[in-house]
Formats: C-alpha cells, structure tokens, sequence
C-alpha cells in the first residue's frame, strides 16, 4: 500500500511539474499588454491588433448603414455608389474638386469625401451619412488629400500633401486646432499607427521617405529614406505592432521597416506599381495592389496585379494579374473578408476580386477613381484613410 502511495505521489508530482512547465511556457510566449495612449480603446489581442476588425465583428454604431460601396472619382468630381449585392452602380452625386479618398469618421457615423481641389484654393470635406447614403454640406479644408484621426478620436489629422502639413482638426465640427509641418516630408500622404498610438509614420511620396511623427508631444520625431529614387505610398502595421510595411511604386515592392527603432529590415518584391496595402479579415495576410505603372498619371491597362503576402512568413504566397490589363489602387475588404474591393485608376472601373480565387470583376465608374471605400466594416472605431480599423 505505501508503495503504491509512492508511485502514485511521484506521478502527481510530475505532472504537477510539467503542467506548470506548460504555464510557464504559455505566459512567456503570450504577448504582453499594450500600455496605450490616453483616451484609445485598449488593444484587446497583442499579437493581433486586428482581432476586433474580424469577419462578424460589427460595432452597434454602424447599426442601419447601407451596404454599399463609396467611389471618389478624382476627375469627374463625384461620387458613384455601388450595391456589392448586385455589383451594381445605384446612385451617384457630385463633391468638391478633386474627391480622393472616401474615409470613415472614428466614431462610425460619417464617411467623409476629402475633396483636396489640385491646384485651386477650396478644398473640402463631403459628409455622407451611411445610413441614408447621402451627401450633406460640404466644409471648407484647405488641401484635404487624405484625413486620418487620433487614436483618442478627438482629432481629425488632416493631411495637406501640398504643404507638407498636418491639421489637427475638431474630429466632428472639423474646426482647426492646431498644425504641424513636415517640411522634410515632400507629398506626405499615407498614415499608420503605432500599436500603442504613441505615434504615426506618414509617407513622403515625392522625398522617397517615411516622417515619424510624436503624436504625444506632437512634433516630428524624425525622416527615414526607403529608397532615393522611390515613391512610398501606403502604409500598414503587422497584426503583432512590431512591422510596418511600405509600399512604393518605384521599387515595384513592399519596404519593411522597424517602427520603434525607426529602420528598414527588409524589402518583398510584389508587381509592377506597389500602391495599396489592405489586411485580411483574419489579420495573416496583406493584400497589396500593384497598379501596373510608374508613372503618376499611367496608362489603361498595364501591368496591374494584386499580391498576396504572408504575415507570418513576410513571402508572397499569390499574385493575381488583372485579366487584360488594368490599375488596381485603392479600397478595402469586405466585411465578410470574402471580396477586395479596388479602384482601377487608369482604367475607370472598380475591381470586386475573389480573395478565395483571385477571380476578378470590373465595374464602370467614373473618370479616375481613387480611394474607395466598402462599408459598413467590422471595428471598433477607424483611424481613418479607407478604413484602417482596430
């Protein structure tokens, strides 16, 4: 009897010991939790910033918004909206001058049109109410190209590419608060943040550049060059916070850059035009839209593609050409995950594309589409451009 009470305290002991062994493993590996800035939603999943924007996790805020699809058309000055039940246009309204992106409020009520007038002084903002897919009274913004949000959401950032500025702007009234120059950061455009919200990399289209920007203390932190001879355009941090990647058109690829220490580790060679970057649903994989040229103003039907990188594996796991030629540049996910939505910006279409197969179908609209965006989507809150949602 005492040795089986033996043998049976030494198994116990064992298995105590390799269940806290396990423990012990588990906690080491798991990710700590993110200390964020004041005021941002806290980061529910460290390894996956983009958990709360999976398929099926809609916000009550966007509760009775239309399923539709919202087309800026740089040079006819519009808007077309398209049912993607239908893969049909349903309606379409004129904007100020210059609609180039089509961007979701922080607080999922309003989809504003950043109409940044090329060339001219009355710049604007469009707001659409979502639930009624109508425009209201456009707001007067000087060189609205892009618009992204603090993390807090009290603050509109708009991006004034022209004058390589940022407006900090009343996020709902759009009432300027404060400002800040980039002056080293020629054609700033693109945005993301840190998994923390501490602070943003801007892109510097024409400089070949990221700016990193303090947005505790609000000031420019510093430039990094990617490439002397690129032109960086969108930009997207990993699910896990530790990468961002950089896509430039130039180098026909995606640069992969340490946020924190402020450096380029790595570059992925993707298509001809890198342009757009978008996540998936699940957060493994980045689409990333090749827009075929070049050249700023390119030509129909070029060499556009969209590859397919591995988070994980940082590789390109798919490229899927554009049958025929075209020139895939902005847009989003659908809520389901099951469709990436593209301008096809030389080509006057809008591309619905299978992220299962990599099918793809093509909408007419208007005359240069630009910055599209799909909604409603799942998150939390967005921190603007198309929708880059936490």
């Amino acid at each position: 009897m005492q040795l089986c009470s033996f043998r049976f305290s030494r198994v116990a002991t064992a298995v105590a010991i390799a269940l806290a062994g396990f423990c012990a493993a588990g906690a080491a590996s798991a990710a700590p939790a993110v200390a964020t800035v004041a005021g941002m939603p806290p980061v529910v999943n460290p390894d996956n910033l983009y958990s709360e924007a999976g398929a099926g996790h809609m916000s009550p805020a966007v509760a009775g918004a239309l399923p539709r699809v919202y087309v800026p058309n740089l040079r006819s000055n519009d808007v077309y909206v398209i049912d993607p039940a239908t893969l049909k246009v349903v309606d379409r309204f004129h904007v100020g001058f210059s609609p180039q992106h089509v961007v979701p409020a922080w607080d999922l009520q309003t989809l504003w049109v950043a109409n940044n007038a090329e060339g001219r002084p009355d710049g604007s903002l469009t707001p659409i109410d979502p639930k009624t897919g109508k425009p209201g009274k456009q707001i007067m913004v000087d060189d609205p190209y892009n618009m992204y949000f603090t993390p807090d959401g009290k603050e509109a950032i708009v991006v004034a590419e022209a004058h390589a500025r940022l407006d900090f702007r009343d996020a709902h009234t759009m009432a300027l608060k404060s400002s800040l120059e980039a002056p080293q950061c020629k054609g700033i455009n693109h945005a993301d943040f840190s998994i923390d919200g501490k602070y943003a990399l801007f892109t510097c289209e024409f400089g070949g550049k990221l700016a990193k920007i303090d947005l505790v203390n609000r000031k420019v932190v510093g430039y990094l060059e990617l490439d002397r001879k690129g032109m960086p355009q969108d930009i997207r941090i990993s699910p896990d916070g530790k990468v961002f990647y950089v896509a430039d058109m130039m180098a026909d690829g995606v640069h992969v850059v340490d946020g924190d220490s402020f450096t380029k580790i790595g570059f992925i060679k993707t298509g001809v035009g890198t342009h757009g970057l978008y996540p998936s649903r699940d957060g493994t994989r980045l689409y990333v839209s090749n827009r075929g040229s070049n050249l700023v103003h390119g030509p129909r039907h070029g060499k556009g593609s969209v590859s397919v990188i591995d988070f994980a594996t940082r590789k390109v796991v798919a490229n899927w050409p554009i049958p025929g030629g075209g020139s895939p540049d902005m847009g989003n996910v659908s809520p389901d995950g099951k469709m990436l939505w593209l301008s096809g910006r030389f080509d006057d279409v809008v591309y619905a594309i299978d992220t299962t197969t990599g099918s793809i179908k093509s909408i007419p609209v208007g005359a240069e589409p630009h910055g599209l965006t799909v909604w409603p989507q799942p998150g939390r809150y967005s921190l603007g451009h198309t929708g880059n949602m936490r």
